[in-house]
């Protein structure tokens, strides 16, 4: 569909050809496509009608087609580091890792030039409108559930050009020296708060196990002096040697 009188005249002329020099002109006519690959053909410029060709063989005019190979297989595309300005105001640099695959290989050719780029100014453009409603401390908690987001924006679009995208991951997160001094400070006060409160229930368990102490020695006189005893004895044992006079516990 689409070919004039000339360009059908060539076309029959090129059958005829093939014909006549049958079988040796068949082996410039087969062409073989992998697996994960297929063939797009065009004819005299215009883009045969059906889907792609492949898995296996496929016939084409040599005078009259050209081909083109799209891989099916997945492939990767490191987002550089860029600028997003969050919903507080805060500047900062991230980069990502988009894995995408090429699902429609006639719609491909026909409507992108340059795939990776295309992409990468898609997943630039898209992270820094979603987080622009989001603020700093929910890119650091919620990096999942933003990079979900931004594939599910992204296969919106990718879908009309016959790309499929599988994940999209936010890798790196570059903050500003002030907001990296904030946010140090503020786990150091964190980490500060935290010994506080552990030495009170520290201090608290020691006055609670002195309290029995003291209930235990005061209802037995003895065990009273043998604890006495035994602080004469550690004293005694330190270096260097101290003098100790004690005094009875009586009449302390």
């Amino acid at each position: 569909p689409g070919l004039g009188i000339c360009e059908w005249l060539l076309t029959i002329l090129s059958f005829l050809f093939i014909i006549m020099t049958f079988p040796i002109s068949v082996w410039f006519c087969l062409k073989v496509v992998r697996e994960y690959e297929r063939a797009i053909v065009f004819r005299l410029g215009h883009l045969l009608p059906g889907r792609a060709r492949g898995p296996g063989l496929f016939f084409f005019l040599p005078c009259l087609d050209t081909y083109h190979k799209v891989d099916l297989r997945l492939k990767t595309l490191e987002i550089p580091f860029h600028q997003v300005v969050t919903k507080d105001m805060v500047t900062l640099e991230i980069d990502a890792v988009c894995f995408y695959r090429l699902e429609n290989a006639s719609l491909l050719l026909t409507s992108l030039t340059s795939i990776s780029s295309a992409i990468q100014l898609l997943v630039q453009t898209t992270t820094k409108r979603l987080l622009a409603h989001r603020a700093f401390s929910e890119l650091l908690l919620e990096r999942k559930s933003i990079s979900q987001e931004i594939k599910v924006a992204l296969d919106a679009v990718t879908g009309c050009w016959g790309i499929k995208v599988e994940r999209t991951e936010i890798n790196n997160v570059q903050l500003p020296a002030e907001i990296r001094q904030s946010v140090a400070a503020e786990a150091e006060a964190q980490r500060q708060a935290k010994v506080r409160v552990i030495a009170a229930e520290g201090e608290k368990a020691a006055s609670e196990s002195l309290r029995m102490a003291a209930e235990i020695l005061s209802s037995a006189p003895a065990a009273a002096q043998l604890r006495y005893l035994h602080a004469l004895h550690f004293l005694t044992a330190e270096k260097p040697p101290a003098f100790i006079l004690p005094l009875p516990l009586d009449a302390m």
